[in-house]
C-alpha cells in the first residue's frame, strides 16, 4: 500500500500524498494532485462504507485523529457544550396532534430517546389536551404506530424517513436509512396488529403517496446514481418486481418526485430542475388511469399545482418574477385555460399556497418578513396574519383534513421559542397549542435580536439578523458568529435555536448575513446571486462582516464564519476573498470543488446543478466561471484563518472527498500556522449524525472550535 500520510504520531500534521491526474476541457489543461481522493467505487460505498479503499480511509482516519489531538484541550467543553444542548431540549416532547378523521396523529421522543415515535389517538382527546401536554399512551389514549428507537437499535446510523398513515387508517408506509447515503427501504406497517407485511421497496426517495383505494401508493425510485428518475405504482401484496412504472424521467438533468393536493383529489407527478418544472395529474381514485400532463416544461417557468372543487389553483412565475396565482378548469388545465386569481407584485414574493374546500391560504414574503394571507374562496375577502418584532420566522401547516376552517401556524424569533397556534381562518380566532419548552430555562428578555442593512459592493443592502445578550458590551470587543447560506433561492429564516445560546451567552454576537443567491428580498434577490452573477453572494458575506466592524460591533479577526453544503461554498470563497477578515472558518459538508463536480456528470446532484452554477462541459464560459470562484481551485500560498471542515463519508449530495481534497490542498499551501482540521463522520451522510443528541456532539464541536480560536476557551 502507498504511503498516505507521514509516518507520525497524531501531533505531526496529516498530509495527502499527491498523485497528479490532468484533465482538459476547453482547451484548458489542469491538474489536480488530490483526485485519487475519489473513490472509483463510491456508488458502492454509499450503501456499504467498509468497501471503501484501504488508502483513502487511512487519510481520513489520520484526519480525524489530528482534529482529536488538536481539540482536546476543548474536551471538557464540548462536554458543557453537550450538556447545555442538551437541558434545553425537552427529552420527552411531543408535537401538537394533527387531526384526521377519527384520529389524530403526531410524531413524540422518550426521554433518552435518539429517534422519533410515530404516534395517534382519537380524535377530540387531542383537542382537550392543554398547552404542552404530550398524548399519554395506554388506557385508551394514544398508541405508539412506529418506535424509531427500536427500529434504530443497535444501528451506528439510522434515519426514519417519511411515515404517511392510507386514508382508510389501516396501513403505515414507511421509510428507514441505515447508512447516511439517503437510499431508502421503503416499509408498510398494518396498524391493527402492528407487524409490518411482506412488501419492502428499496431504493426509494420521498414519501408514499395513497390512491383513494387504500392499497394502492405511488413512490419515486432512485437510480444508481441516486437520482429520483422513475415513479412507480405499488399494490399491497406484491412485490417490488411486480411494481408498474407510471412516469420514467429522460433527462438527466431533472428530478422526479410524487405528491398530491391537499385535498388528496389528485397524485401530483413533478419533475424539475432549479428553475423548471413540469406537473402530471392522476386522479386518486383511478390509480390505474394515464398521467394527464398540466403545462409542458418551459425553460425558466416554475410552476406548483393545487386542487379546489372543479378547478386547479396554480403558483407560478409565467411572466411574474416573483410568482401569481392562476387557476385553470381540472378538465383541462392547460395554458391557455390559465386565469389570473392574484396578480404579480414585484418584490412580494408568494412562497406557498395552500387550499382547503372553502379558503385558499398563502404564504408570502415581503421586505424580507414573511406573512400569511387567508382568502375566502367564495367572495374573495382576504385578511393576513403577521407579527411586529424587526426578524421573525412563520410558517403554515395545512394538515391533514381538506374540508374544515382550522389551520396551523408556527411562530418564532431569534429570541422567542417557537410557538404553534391553531387559527380559525372563518372567526380569526387563534389558540396557542404549544410553546417550545425550554427545560433548563430561557428568558427571551436577556436577549436582543435586531435587523440591520449592510451596504454591499454595489450599494445593494444585505440585510443581516442579530442576536446577542442585552449586557453584550457592543464596543468591538465581541466577537462574532456569521452565518451564511445564498444559494438555490433557499432564505434562512431569523428563527429560534437553542444551540446558538451557548455562544451567545459566552458573549458572542450571533448573525444571520441574508446574502444573494437566496430568495430573503424577493425572486430577483436569488438571481442577483446565481451563476454569473454567483460572485455577489460572497462579496455580500465580506461586506455584512465589515459592515459589523464598521459599526462597531466587532473587529478584524474577531469573526467566526459558519456555512454548510453551498455554504461551504461560501466558506471556501470567502477564505481565499478575504482571509484576514475571520479568525475562524466553519465548514460544514462543503461544497467546495465545484467545477470538478460540475464536470463529473455521474454524480448524483451534477446534471440537475447544472441550471445554478453552469455546465462547464458545454461551456468555456461556464467553465471559467465556475473556475474563477471554485475554492479548491483558488487555494494559494497565503495566511488562511483557522479552519474546520466537517464531512460525511456516505454523502450522497456533498461527496466526502470535496472537504477532504480541500483540506489536503489548504495544508500543502497555506502559509500560516493557524488550525486546519477535518472531521470526517465515518457512520453518516449529509446531516451528520443521525441522533437527536448525538447530532448535538457535533455541534458542540464547531462551537468548541469557536471559542477556542477566538480566545473564549476559558469561559465555560
Amino acid at each position: 500500500m502507498q504511503k498516505t500520510t507521514s509516518d507520525a504520531d497524531a501531533n505531526e500534521l496529516p498530509r495527502a500524498e499527491k498523485r497528479p491526474v490532468s484533465d482538459t476541457h476547453h482547451g484548458i489543461t489542469r491538474t489536480d494532485d488530490y483526485a485519487w481522493l475519489r473513490a472509483d467505487n463510491w456508488q458502492e460505498v454509499m450503501r456499504d462504507p467498509e468497501k471503501l479503499d484501504g488508502d483513502i480511509r487511512a487519510y481520513l482516519e489520520a484526519e480525524n485523529a489530528h482534529t482529536s489531538t488538536t481539540m482536546e484541550d476543548t474536551i471538557g467543553l464540548q462536554e458543557t457544550l453537550f450538556a447545555e444542548m442538551k437541558a434545553r431540549i425537552k427529552e420527552d416532547d411531543s408535537s401538537v396532534p394533527s387531526p384526521d378523521g377519527p384520529w389524530a396523529y403526531y410524531m413524540s421522543f422518550v426521554t433518552g430517546g435518539e429517534y422519533p415515535l410515530i404516534g395517534r389517538m382519537e380524535r377530540g382527546a387531542d383537542a382537550k389536551l392543554a398547552e404542552n401536554e404530550k398524548p399519554a399512551t395506554g388506557d385508551g389514549g394514544a398508541d405508539v404506530l412506529l418506535d424509531g428507537n427500536a427500529l434504530g437499535e443497535g444501528l451506528a446510523y439510522f434515519s426514519l424517513g417519511s411515515a404517511g398513515h392510507s386514508p382508510d387508517h389501516r396501513w403505515l408506509a414507511y421509510s428507514v436509512d441505515t447508512k447516511g447515503s439517503e437510499f431508502y427501504t421503503l416499509k408498510i406497517r398494518a396498524l391493527e396488529t402492528g407487524e409490518d407485511l411482506g412488501d419492502e421497496i428499496s431504493d426509494v426517495g420521498g414519501s408514499a403517496i395513497w390512491a383513494t383505494d387504500n392499497k394502492t401508493f405511488f413512490y419515486t425510485k432512485l437510480d444508481e446514481n441516486h437520482r429520483p428518475h422513475a415513479i412507480y405504482r405499488h399494490a399491497l401484496g406484491t412485490t417490488q418486481a411486480d411494481d408498474v412504472l407510471v412516469y420514467e424521467e429522460p433527462d438527466p438533468g431533472f428530478f422526479a418526485g410524487v405528491g398530491a393536493t391537499h385535498s388528496r383529489r389528485y397524485i401530483l407527478i413533478g419533475t424539475h430542475d432549479h428553475e423548471t418544472s413540469e406537473i402530471y395529474l392522476i386522479d386518486a381514485a383511478e390509480p390505474e388511469s394515464t398521467p394527464r400532463l398540466i403545462a409542458e416544461r418551459d425553460q425558466g417557468h416554475e410552476y406548483s399545482v393545487e386542487h379546489a372543487g372543479d378547478r386547479l389553483i396554480i403558483l407560478t412565475n409565467d411572466g411574474a418574477e416573483d410568482f401569481k396565482i392562476v387557476e385553470a378548469p381540472a378538465a383541462n388545465p392547460g395554458r391557455a385555460n390559465w386565469r389570473e386569481i392574484e396578480p404579480h407584485r414585484p418584490g412580494r414574493l408568494i412562497l406557498d399556497v395552500t387550499v382547503f374546500k372553502n379558503h385558499m391560504v398563502r404564504l408570502e414574503r415581503e421586505h424580507g418578513l414573511p406573512r400569511i394571507v387567508i382568502r375566502r374562496l367564495s367572495d374573495g375577502q382576504e385578511h393576513e396574519i403577521a407579527f411586529d418584532e424587526e426578524a421573525y420566522s412563520l410558517g403554515m401547516s395545512a394538515g391533514y383534513e381538506y374540508d374544515t376552517t382550522a389551520m396551523r401556524f408556527t411562530y418564532s424569533s431569534m429570541t422567542t421559542p417557537s410557538r404553534v397556534f391553531d387559527y380559525d381562518m372563518e372567526t380569526r380566532e387563534r389558540v396557542l397549542r404549544k410553546t417550545q419548552d425550554v427545560p433548563s430555562g430561557h428568558e427571551p428578555e436577556n436577549y436582543v435580536t435586531r435587523r440591520l442593512m449592510a451596504p454591499g459592493h454595489d450599494g445593494e443592502l444585505v440585510p443581516v439578523s442579530l442576536l446577542y445578550g442585552k449586557d453584550t458590551p457592543l464596543d468591538g470587543s465581541a466577537p462574532v458568529l456569521l452565518y451564511g447560506y445564498g444559494s438555490y433561492g433557499i432564505a434562512i429564516p431569523a428563527s429560534f435555536s437553542t444551540n446558538r445560546l451557548s455562544l451567545v451567552d459566552r458573549g458572542f454576537i450571533y448573525a444571520i448575513a441574508h446574502v444573494r443567491g437566496g430568495k430573503d428580498k424577493g425572486y430577483a434577490w436569488y438571481t442577483a446571486g446565481k451563476r454569473q452573477n454567483k460572485a455577489n453572494t460572497f462579496r455580500d458575506f465580506i461586506s455584512a462582516g465589515e459592515f459589523l466592524v464598521n459599526e462597531g460591533l466587532t473587529r478584524n479577526g474577531q469573526i467566526v464564519a459558519q456555512g454548510g453544503s453551498a455554504g461551504g461554498m461560501l466558506m471556501g470563497a470567502v477564505a481565499n476573498m478575504a482571509p484576514e477578515l475571520f479568525t475562524g472558518i466553519i465548514a460544514e459538508v462543503p461544497f467546495v470543488d465545484v467545477l470538478t463536480t460540475m464536470l463529473d456528470d455521474t454524480l448524483p446532484l451534477t446534471p440537475p446543478e447544472w441550471p445554478e452554477w453552469g455546465n462547464p462541459i458545454a461551456s468555456k464560459e461556464a467553465y471559467e466561471l465556475i473556475a474563477s470562484y471554485s475554492p479548491y481551485d483558488n487555494v494559494t500560498a497565503k495566511n488562511y484563518p483557522n479552519i474546520i471542515a466537517l464531512a460525511g463519508l456516505t454523502d450522497p449530495r456533498v461527496t466526502y472527498w470535496e472537504p477532504a481534497k480541500w483540506v489536503a490542498k489548504l495544508r500543502e499551501f497555506k502559509t500560516d500556522s493557524n488550525l486546519l482540521l477535518l472531521k470526517t463522520n465515518m457512520d453518516a451522510g449529509h446531516g451528520g449524525a443521525s441522533g437527536r443528541f448525538e447530532r448535538l456532539k457535533e455541534v458542540a464541536l464547531a462551537h468548541a472550535f469557536a471559542l477556542k480560536v477566538t480566545g473564549r476557551i476559558v469561559m465555560v
